[in-house]
């Protein structure tokens, strides 16, 4: 399929119909998977008909994870969509930015998750640090709101129109990533935030009360670097000698 190695997650999402919608807009642009993070309800036989015939395979092959980091630990490249803007949700990109991210990554043969919020309220702020990049789909003021299904659509076009994209000329995003090892899993990711927090608060450099929200623009940081395997390795040592000198 077109977009081979994404996946779409979906966090606690409250209607089956809206599923089976987001499994046609699948099918559309060629993405084979879908996950489900802690459902409301999950009804295959609700989700059905609004998949349509060739989004049924989509619904037989759906994945239901506990938590959200489970269900992205593998992914090289996570990309949590929000509405809001604000606090811990800065550096957002738009539609297009992502998918240019999106198609680079599979032209490394990464893999890749899309993350969208439950119906009502979107992505919390606990769900977003699992999230490396931030994406928001511009509206009209007066309308903001999309359609769960109508996001996931809009999202997968992007990412498919950018895949062709670089198919046409692939030696573009390869260049300058031979030799540079493979790229850090969010699994991996979240280990080395684990690590750069106990460290720094070690070092009295983040506030105890609320030291995830300190560490967002580290988190920032590191997603934009598209951190390889061997710089993780470098700087989990150091985190892990730094910690030994403090005892």
């Amino acid at each position: 399929m077109l977009l081979d190695g994404v996946q779409i997650v979906l966090v606690k999402t409250r209607f089956p119909e809206n599923i089976g919608m987001a499994a046609r807009a699948c099918a559309n642009m060629g993405c084979p998977a879908i996950r489900l993070v802690d459902p409301e309800r999950w009804d295959r036989e609700k989700a059905g008909p609004l998949a349509t015939p060739k989004g049924q395979s989509l619904l037989d092959g759906v994945r239901v994870s506990p938590d959200l980091a489970v269900a992205v630990a593998e992914s090289s490249l996570v990309l949590g969509t929000t509405a809001r803007t604000g606090g811990w949700r800065q550096a957002l990109l738009a539609p297009g930015q992502a998918a240019r991210e999106v198609a680079a990554a599979l032209a490394r043969d990464e893999k890749v998750s899309l993350v969208f919020g439950p119906e009502d309220r979107g992505l919390n702020n606990e769900e977003i640090t699992h999230c490396q990049r931030l994406v928001t789909i511009p509206t009209d003021a007066a309308a903001s709101s999309l359609n769960l299904a109508q996001a996931v659509l809009l999202m997968l076009y992007e990412c498919a129109n950018a895949v062709r994209a670089v198919r046409a000329f692939p030696d573009a995003e390869k260049a300058g990533t031979s030799g540079g090892g493979r790229a850090v899993t969010a699994e991996e990711q979240e280990r080395l935030m684990d690590a750069l927090k106990t460290m720094l608060l070690g070092l009295d450099y983040l506030h105890g009360d609320n030291p995830d929200y300190f560490l967002m623009p580290w988190r920032r940081m590191f997603s934009r670097a598209g951190l390889r395997r061997h710089e993780y390795d470098a700087l989990m040592g150091l985190c892990r000698q730094v910690r030994h000198k403090l005892g």
